[in-house]
């Protein structure tokens, strides 16, 4: 495997930095874009694990961060909590074209197949990660990890009308202490463009094989919103479930090797994206 970084600049002018990895093997290669879920990065935890294993499966993984997501440096991690609070689900789908757009063009200067190009992305990347398969016809195979089914995650009014009020919503990072800022922006966004991030109505268009991962024992986003995002599916998207698995799969940042529930979710991932983009598996 090698390993190269790369920066895009967004569509806002900001910079998106990414991580490439090859497999050993001459290309052109199949790729998979992978999109990072919120308070997460391209470093985050299982992320650059996920990397060499997909690399050493015949497919070169494409990890970036999203422009606003809070980390000012290419290997860095959140601190840049102005950025952060002034991010959007727009301005990451965005991102996300900026990056389908570099593979496809051959931007990132290594020997990719734009024929053969996957999706995937964990939590709230795989809602993301989502929204551009249904978009996208170049995109040819998508996996979601633990992926939300709707980005309204707040609903009650008390708190909306104090969010406005405020100009913005308050998080806490359990993983470093930190308060993190969510603007007023990111609310309106998402109640301005219900139709175009709507995830069950994307669910219903995906035309792509789609493979659904998530932990029967999900902290954060029950297993449920699996269900729900499978049966809006019209073209039997196949939803693995991980018996007692968390919403990070047991793992943790800063990595600390993988657990058996990661090792199956990846393992999934690997042959669905093998057979969905015509990989034969290494001998």
């Amino acid at each position: 495997m090698t390993h190269a970084r790369f920066t895009l600049e967004s569509r806002l002018g900001e910079p998106i930095h990414g991580d490439l990895r090859l497999p050993d093997a001459p290309g052109p290669h199949p790729a998979v874009v992978v999109c990072h879920g919120f308070k997460g990065f391209k470093d985050w935890g299982f992320h650059p694990w996920l990397g060499t294993r997909l690399a050493e499966a015949g497919l070169a993984a494409v990890h970036f961060n999203f422009s606003r997501n809070g980390v000012r440096e290419a290997d860095g991690d959140i601190e840049d909590l102005d950025a952060f609070r002034r991010n959007t689900l727009s301005i990451e789908r965005d991102d996300l074209d900026t990056v389908l757009d570099a593979v496809l063009s051959g931007k990132l200067g290594a020997p990719l197949d734009p024929s053969r190009l996957g999706l995937a992305g964990h939590s709230r990347g795989g809602g993301v990660a989502l929204l551009g398969a249904a978009e996208r016809p170049e995109v040819k195979a998508l996996s979601t990890w633990a992926s939300v089914s709707h980005f309204d995650r707040i609903t009650d009014e008390a708190t909306l009308v104090e969010w406005r009020r405020a100009g913005v919503f308050e998080v806490l990072n359990s993983r470093t202490g930190q308060v993190l800022p969510m603007g007023v922006e990111f609310l309106e966004d998402v109640l301005g463009n219900l139709d175009r991030l709507h995830l069950l109505v994307a669910a219903r268009r995906l035309r792509v094989p789609w493979l659904l991962l998530h932990g029967t024992a999900d902290e954060t986003v029950p297993f449920a919103e699996a269900e729900a995002l499978a049966r809006a599916s019209e073209r039997g998207a196949r939803l693995v479930a991980i018996d007692g698995g968390g919403h990070t799969f047991g793992a943790v940042h800063p990595f600390a090797g993988p657990t058996p529930h990661l090792e199956a979710a990846a393992e999934a991932t690997l042959g669905h994206f093998r057979a969905a983009l015509g990989v034969e598996p290494p001998v």
